[in-house]
């Protein structure tokens, strides 16, 4: 087996198996990263999102491969920024957390959105998040965090 060698989290890893695995599986099942979710199984819905050198990806379509050399966030490691608890403080206060199994994937597409566009319209936030489904809290209260966070984390993004 090839060895796959990349940066999660901000910490190096290597590993030695197939680069043909789905990279969702080997977050979840060999490094223990469960925030990312197997949602569609088909990088319909997002709930996998992570970023890859600074963009957002659906894990569950990307073979591990794809990620040599490369720079991976998934939400635990973009949990221990700041730009995070500006996200998350946003999402609880306009209401846009539910059930919990999209908020993953809608905060590392609200963190790669904020990233490429500080300053987004409503129109932005949605095009910016269109790859991320939700079915419990409704886009509106999403749409109103997103728009929260970059007005309260100014400077930040």
């Amino acid at each position: 087996m090839p060895t796959i060698n990349f940066t999660l989290n901000g910490k190096p890893v290597s590993l030695n198996t197939d680069p043909t695995r789905r990279f969702l599986d080997v977050l979840r099942e060999e490094l223990t990263l469960t925030g990312p979710k197997e949602g569609c199984g088909e990088g319909e819905c997002g709930a996998c999102a992570v970023l890859i050198d600074g963009h957002i990806t659906n894990s569950c379509i990307l073979p591990l491969g794809n990620v040599s050399g490369r720079e991976v966030m998934t939400i635990e490691g973009y949990r221990e920024t700041k730009r995070y608890r500006v996200l998350e403080e946003a999402y609880i206060a306009e209401g846009a957390v539910q059930c919990g199994i999209c908020i993953p994937g809608m905060i590392i597409a609200s963190e790669s959105l904020l990233a490429h566009n500080p300053h987004p319209t409503d129109d932005d936030i949605r095009i910016g998040l269109s790859g991320n489904l939700c079915r419990c809290t409704g886009y509106n209260m999403i749409v109103r965090a997103v728009k929260r966070a970059a007005t309260r984390g100014k400077g930040l993004w």
